[in-house]
């Protein structure tokens, strides 16, 4: 079974189509919303370091291709735990707004 990976795209709140114009305006306003500075939330420090290592993935070309390369493998690989993956950085992050 692969090992999973974070969920870049959902980080910033971004379909896997966005173009770098989309990923920056999305790392600002991420960044903005949860730097510990501002927001004094328990998980904001996480959430901007999130948000900060999925801009570090999808702002570069080689790193966002081996990326995007990994997820299609591992979707490939075992669909129920990619899915279940989703769906819970999906809950999470509604639970995190609540």
């Amino acid at each position: 079974m692969s090992e999973p990976i974070s969920e870049h795209y959902a980080a910033l709140g971004l379909k896997s189509d966005a173009s770098l114009a989309d990923i920056k305006k999305a790392f600002r306003q991420k960044a903005s919303q949860f730097h510990p500075d501002r927001n004094t939330d328990e998980d904001a420090p996480a959430r901007f370091r999130a948000a900060q290592e999925a801009y570090d993935v999808l702002s570069d070309d080689a790193k966002r291709q081996a990326y995007d390369d990994n997820r299609r493998r591992n979707l490939l690989d075992d669909p129920a735990h990619t899915a279940r993956e989703i769906w819970n950085s999906y809950y999470q992050q509604l639970l995190n707004r609540a």
